[in-house]
């Protein structure tokens, strides 16, 4: 093997992994908000599960996207263990869209599906056109990589230390290594399985040297998610976890079928003279059995997982989850005397929490502005997404409960609780988006003048001090207080951004702040101001229900300091 073909083998490659990523880039861009909102609403149904998720991954080419998006489903809390096993079951089976295609020997009309995709990309200026191009395009380059590598490949039929190579791939350890650590480092099954095909297309490879590969490279298609569970909470491991084991069964009890039948033999029978297609339909019958053998025994991986990572008391601490409302208090046969009332306090605890959540953040996002830094982005956006999950499951059981037969106060206390909630989700965006300030000025090497942050420091404060009315209101007395006082309070901050717009209007007419800074601090002063109505909001949602304390637990003081 020369030179040059080491050079076209590489480069062949190069145009495999990138027409790959473009149909990949283009379907998400196309239809990713749908892809993703069809996981989240995902029922534990397992047939529907693996249906979506052989669908999603056969639309976006990669199952390594679906399990990565998986993991991170799970680690917000969107999806729970076992619908998530159910989803990589799918995923492993419509990952074989790729070297169904490849088998289908479409390279001759791959200039085609290029020209046409470049065409879309590059002269129609509408969006869904230029995703259309970009997935025929990706398309095309797929296709036309597999024919360079197949060309690149060739002279490994004629190298005897390779020919002499080939009996070592039969020792099904070495096989399953090479396919492990090879698809591993390619961080794509699909990617391997495609230059196996290009070896067999070649002449170099049969279906008897490479099925250990094979196998392999299942197992090495987990190392991605095992990756981007790290720095996840227990149960994103698990998903990984749960990802490896079913992998890995596959991998083992088909070697042993491989050992000791007549599989491969067989396999080769059916389709005699595409040794492409031989590969692919055995990469098929893989997954394809692998999931239909370990279906019903889906809640033992399950549990499997959560052998191997137990619980830790620690994990609360981090993990996004509801700490006062319960699952139980769903069940119609629950609803008891006295349940409602249970359900109330459990709200307004769960309510308080999260609340805590938007005030560390409305201080962190000004604190983050002063300094002129972006340190703070991560702690948080992760706060943001902790809130964001709470108004999701608060929301999903204030309607659940909300149907139920209960007295009018109850009906009106439960009602505006979601009026409060969702003014709480209000406040954490309006935090992450003065944060985002912090980030876009540090970009820009910008800086506030001295003036702007001596406002600046002052919005935070008249900020907090509202919020803290919240947290006063059981020393108040009267709900009617609570409301006048907020309602003072939101005067002083409409009277505050108006007071700082003309102060800042005048700074530019001084040319003491740049164009730039103005516009930040203009969108800066918009955030206050809307802080102050969603505060207002929340306490005539407070009048309204009649709440007699709406206060922070004292238990809530180890969940805030793990966010912190």
């Amino acid at each position: 093997m020369t030179y040059e073909n080491v050079l076209l083998f590489f480069g062949a490659l190069a145009l495999f992994l990138y027409g790959m990523k473009m149909m990949s880039s283009g379907l998400e861009a196309a239809a990713g908000n749908q892809l993703k909102g069809t996981l989240e609403k995902l029922t534990t149904n397992r047939f529907l599960g693996i249906a979506v998720g052989a669908g999603i991954t056969a639309l976006i080419q990669s199952s390594t996207t679906t399990t990565v998006m998986v993991v991170g489903f799970v680690n917000s809390g969107i999806m729970n263990l076992t619908q998530a096993l159910w989803i990589i079951m799918g995923a492993n089976i419509g990952t074989n869209i790729t070297s169904q295609l490849v088998a289908l020997d479409f390279e001759k009309v791959a200039p085609i599906f290029i020209f046409i995709g470049v065409i879309l990309v590059v002269f129609v200026h509408k969006k869904k056109f230029y995703y259309a191009g970009e997935i025929i395009a990706g398309l095309g380059i797929l296709l036309f990589s597999m024919n360079l590598m197949q060309d690149s490949l060739a002279p490994l039929q004629q190298e005897p230390a390779f020919i002499d190579l080939l009996t070592k791939f039969k020792i099904p350890v070495i096989g399953l290594l090479v396919g492990l650590v090879f698809t591993a480092i390619l961080h794509s099954s699909a990617a391997s399985i495609g230059i196996l095909q290009a070896l067999a297309m070649s002449g170099s490879l049969s279906l008897e040297n490479s099925v250990f590969i094979l196998y392999g490279i299942n197992i090495g298609t987990c190392v991605t998610s095992l990756v981007s569970s790290l720095g996840s909470n227990r149960n994103a491991k698990r998903t990984a976890v749960m990802h490896l084991t079913f992998n890995v069964i596959g991998a083992v009890l088909f070697s042993m079928v491989t050992m000791f039948t007549p599989f491969v033999p067989w396999i080769v029978s059916m389709w005699p003279h595409s040794p492409a297609v031989q590969i692919a339909n055995l990469h098929l019958i893989f997954n394809l059995s692998t999931t239909i053998v370990l279906l019903p025994f889906g809640k033992y991986i399950v549990k499997f997982s959560e052998k191997i990572l137990p619980d830790r008391p620690e994990d609360l601490l981090t993990e996004q989850h509801l700490q006062y409302l319960e699952p139980s208090i769903l069940k119609v046969e629950h609803h008891k005397v006295g349940a409602i009332a249970i359900f109330v306090t459990q709200l307004q605890r769960e309510t308080e929490r999260m609340l805590s959540m938007a005030k560390i953040n409305i201080g962190r996002s000004f604190d983050a502005v002063k300094e002129n830094s972006e340190k703070a982005q991560d702690t948080i956006w992760n706060t943001e997404e902790y809130i964001d999950y709470l108004n999701k499951e608060i929301s999903y059981y204030i309607s659940h409960v909300i149907a139920l037969e209960m007295v009018e106060q109850d009906s009106v206390t439960i009602n505006a609780f979601f009026k409060i909630t969702g003014n709480i989700e209000r406040l954490g965006d309006h935090a992450t988006n003065i944060a985002g300030y912090a980030n876009l000025m540090e970009e820009k090497g910008l800086h506030f003048s001295a003036a702007a942050l001596a406002e600046v420091e002052r919005m935070r404060q008249v900020s907090m001090e509202a919020l803290d009315l919240i947290y006063q209101f059981k020393d108040i007395g009267t709900t009617g207080i609570l409301l006048e006082k907020m309602k003072s309070s939101e005067q002083l901050i409409d009277d505050l951004t108006r007071e700082f717009r003309r102060n800042q209007m005048e700074r530019l007419a001084k040319g003491s702040c740049s164009g730039e800074s103005c516009v930040i601090y203009s969108e800066l002063l918009t955030d206050f101001e809307r802080v102050g109505d969603h505060l207002l909001n929340i306490a005539e949602a407070i009048d309204q229900a009649k709440i007699v304390d709406f206060s922070p637990a004292e238990d809530m003081c180890p969940v805030l300091e793990g966010i912190a």
